[in-house]
């Protein structure tokens, strides 16, 4: 559509609808008309088909706040379309045309049309294009897990093409505007009572059109990039956790933002301690004697010195017991706690002496029945 046939168009006429019609008044008069003029209520209508077009333009053009502005403006400025053919006040002939040509006295150009060409089309041109998200994977210790570690990641994604700066254009070459979407990289099309925008077909949303393409990227403007950069994973990552790392995914076009990097990371296992959120766990045996009269004991800790932690006495099998702040590190650099669990360890071999004293005990404790609560539990029920 030229830039003449834009400003003589009345999109508000072709909608009936008010200059001043709010957007909820013009969205709801469209999908009306869209409905009633639709080429599939109207098989073989060419008028009504012509209708739907009109419509759907002019919908197109006053339902964007930017566009219709821009519009508005310069129908202002052209007196609504009224600076037509023919004499005007002072008996001069006047065409419309002549001002959107190009051209001027002398075989000179640059013509109203170039000037005003960019504010019509300025909200279509192709915007730039924000790189792709890349995702990777990476395998950490426990401890590194734990405490946060550096990694290197080799990354591979899609980046300018270095052979043609991304134009996707044989050198000495440029790519043209394409004709279809004048370089949007979008086209409306309407799809009921709504006019869906999408990516053009002929440029493939690029906005452009390659007509001598790039050996080297075969006209894409991308090629594989394989680069590798250091990462730093925060201390106390979960297995399976994902890490966003903003802007460091795949390059942008046309001046685009880069792309966010996802990390999966996976943690491998430990032979002493295992991990519940915050909190490390570890499992300590302890002897007999120590869980029934209790006393002090050793518990290991992550890199780090042992603890001691006092084990009460007539401690149970399973109990659990708290180191606090011998955890894995939080986001804001406290630490949980080591849960400690109790074992209590029956000997495989014991010496002479030892079964003497474990007898002396067990005659000793001969009238306690350990199972006797059990046993009139079970009777009660």
């Amino acid at each position: 559509m030229s830039t003449k046939d834009y400003v003589e168009k009345d999109y508000y006429k072709v909608l009936g609808v008010p200059k001043d019609a709010s957007t909820a008044e013009i969205k709801k008069t469209y999908r009306k008309l869209a409905r009633e003029f639709h080429p599939d209520a109207n098989k073989g209508d060419a008028k009504a088909e012509d209708r739907f077009k009109d419509i759907s333009e002019a919908y197109d053009v006053l339902s964007d706040e930017k566009r219709r502005k821009e519009y508005d403006e310069a129908r202002s400025l052209f007196g609504a379309g009224g600076m037509r053919g023919g004499p005007g006040a002072n008996g001069y002939g006047f065409d419309f045309g002549d001002l959107f040509s190009g051209s001027q006295p002398g075989g000179g150009s640059g013509g109203l049309g170039d000037v005003f060409g960019g504010l019509f089309n300025r909200g279509r041109q192709a915007q730039p294009r924000r790189g792709a998200d890349v995702e990777t994977e990476v395998t950490l210790s426990f401890d590194e897990a734990v405490d946060g570690a550096t990694v290197p990641l080799r990354m591979t994604s899609q980046a300018p093409c270095r052979s043609c700066s991304g134009t996707g254009a044989k050198a000495g070459t440029t790519p043209r505007v394409c004709p279809t979407c004048v370089g949007a990289g979008t086209v409306s099309r309407g799809q009921g009572a709504f006019a869906l925008s999408e990516p053009c077909r002929d440029c493939k949303g690029r906005g452009m059109i390659v007509d001598d393409p790039c050996p080297d990227c075969h006209g894409s403007g991308r090629a594989s990039s394989a680069r590798t950069m250091q990462v730093r994973i925060p201390a106390g990552v979960q297995d399976a956790q994902k890490i966003r790392l903003k802007g460091k995914g795949a390059q942008g076009e046309r001046g685009g933002q880069p792309g966010d990097l996802y990390v999966t990371v996976h943690v491998g296992t430990h032979p002493v301690f295992g991990r519940k959120g915050d909190n490390l766990t570890v499992t300590v045996p302890v002897s007999f004697p120590e869980a029934a009269l209790g006393g002090t004991i050793d518990v290991p800790t992550l890199n780090g010195p042992a603890v001691k932690l006092r084990l009460p006495a007539g401690s149970a099998n399973g109990l659990t017991l708290r180191a606090r702040g011998k955890g894995a590190t939080r986001k804001d650099g406290t630490r949980g706690d080591l849960l400690v669990t109790v074992e209590v360890t029956v000997p495989q071999e014991i010496s002479d002496e030892a079964q003497a004293a474990l007898e002396q005990y067990r005659d000793a404790t001969a009238s306690e029945d350990p199972r006797a609560a059990l046993f009139r539990a079970a009777e009660g029920a």
